[in-house]
């Protein structure tokens, strides 16, 4: 981002504009919603400034700005529709310590408007960093008709009785579920029997939840899908809205992790091959000091949790402490990278049936069925298996498996720096060394990519020698 977005305080505050034209109008109008001290300067105004300012909204000065005229002001506005006049009082502007935004001038501006959804004091501000104002107001468009315009009505009320609530209800799960309760069930019920019924409303809603019990905590165990923000589940979705507590893997995209929200404490539980590591024991210590002081707690895992996650020592954990969980399914990487290359796990007449395997167990490099994967035609992703690739090459071969079998080796499936890597299982594992892979690999066993021209990103075997 060029521009971090902030909300400045203004009530009271000294705000100039210069300008008296359709470019000024058109922020004065945004401007005059705020509680601030507006004052313009223009030699020549239009119709609607010299009746704002009859009406007391702003002090109309008919002449043009001049040194002195921004001493104190917190935010200055260009916008006389001339270049020269605009960098004439933005350069005293700037002298005088305003910040300073020239009208349809991103380039010199210190600050933007954006567009705004007004509920106050809910308020929406939508910036595209001058980009496109097109889909700025297309965006608004969408946020004016999804927002009831009772919600600052809401929103206003129930900020008067933030401190009774906070008087009465610990913070975290208790006090949220308050204010869920209030926001989407009894305040709108209240609103439409008129806005006086709101005040008694929220005071019984308080009660009731000073009244209920203090339950334990909650555990969501979900998968995070193979990284790509977009394939992560909506019930996953709602899950990171809620949680208090996320305790994500190594493998957790950033892009995910950002969906958290911000108030949750992030607690990182990677697991990285000959790598620092949280133990399991550590994690399910983590998982149940939280959820046993009545959080939320998401652990957040990649890809799919019921596929090599982990998933049973953690529910032993959670069901041993009386915890209630949720397991929420992912998309497993095996899924986004067979879609990577245009394939299907499964063919009618090739495989009725495909493996997942990993490359590594708890004592080493684990083994499988070698001899029926040997067999042709049969399909198997294989997880963990960078650095087992020399191990299940040499098994496969060793009990009659064709050295031409396609092997796909895909690296950040599903992500925007996807890597698909061509070979056959004679150079499966020089291929993999020479790769240098960083990201998560996964392999695909008698896959290959469906047409190589038409694979972003794929890399031939011969690049790679």
């Amino acid at each position: 981002m060029k521009h971090f977005p902030v909300f400045m305080a203004v009530a009271g505050r000294k705000i100039v504009l210069s300008g008296g034209g359709e470019a000024a109008l058109a922020k004065l109008r945004l401007i005059l919603k705020t509680e601030a001290r507006v004052t313009v300067f223009a030699q020549t105004a239009a119709p609607e400034i010299h009746d704002w300012a009859a009406a007391g909204k702003l002090k109309l000065v008919e002449r043009a700005m001049d040194v002195g005229d921004t001493i104190c002001a917190v935010m200055f506005y260009a916008a006389n529709e001339d270049d020269a006049e605009d960098a004439r009082v933005s350069k005293i502007a700037h002298a005088e310590g305003a910040l300073v935004n020239i009208v349809d001038n991103l380039h010199d501006s210190q600050f933007i408007t954006p567009a705004i959804v007004d509920r106050d004091p809910v308020v929406v501000a939508i910036g595209t960093e001058g980009a496109a104002p097109v889909l700025a107001r297309a965006i608004k468009k969408d946020v004016e008709e999804s927002l009831p315009p009772t919600l600052g009505t809401l929103a206003r009320i129930g900020k008067s009785f933030r401190t009774a609530v906070e008087a009465t209800l610990p913070f975290g799960v208790k006090r949220r579920n308050f204010w869920s309760d209030y926001y989407f069930n009894a305040g709108p019920a209240a609103v439409e029997q008129g806005e006086d019924a709101i005040q008694p409303a929220l005071e019984r809603l308080l009660e009731t939840h000073a009244k209920a019990d203090t339950a334990k905590g909650h555990v969501d165990l979900v998968g995070a899908g193979p990284g790509d923000p977009e394939l992560l589940t909506l019930k996953a979705r709602k899950a990171l809205d809620k949680a208090d507590v996320v305790i994500y893997d190594q493998l957790v995209s950033p892009e995910i992790l950002e969906l958290a929200r911000r108030e949750a404490i992030m607690i990182d539980a990677g697991k990285k091959g000959f790598g620092k590591s949280m133990s399991q024991k550590n994690i399910n210590k983590q998982i149940l000091d939280h959820a046993l002081d009545g959080h939320h707690v998401v652990r957040l895992k990649s890809g799919d949790p019921t596929v090599f996650g982990r998933l049973d020592e953690e529910l032993d954990a959670i069901i041993a402490a009386g915890v209630s969980f949720r397991v929420v399914p992912g998309i497993t990487a095996a899924s986004a990278a067979v879609a990577g290359i245009g394939q299907s796990l499964t063919k009618r007449e090739r495989n009725s049936s495909v493996r997942f395997l990993t490359g590594h167990d708890m004592q080493g490099f684990a083994d499988h069925d070698w001899r029926a994967l040997s067999q042709n035609g049969e399909v198997a992703a294989i997880y963990m298996g960078k650095k087992s690739a020399r191990f299940v090459q040499g098994r496969l071969l060793m009990h009659g498996a064709a050295a031409t079998t396609p092997v796909t080796i895909i690296e950040n499936a599903s992500r925007p720096n996807q890597k698909i890597i061509a070979t056959t299982l004679v150079d499966f594992a020089s291929t993999m060394e020479d790769a240098k892979l960083n990201g998560p690999a996964l392999t695909l066993y008698g896959l290959a990519p469906r047409d190589a021209l038409d694979v972003a990103d794929q890399i031939p075997n011969e690049e790679l020698a």
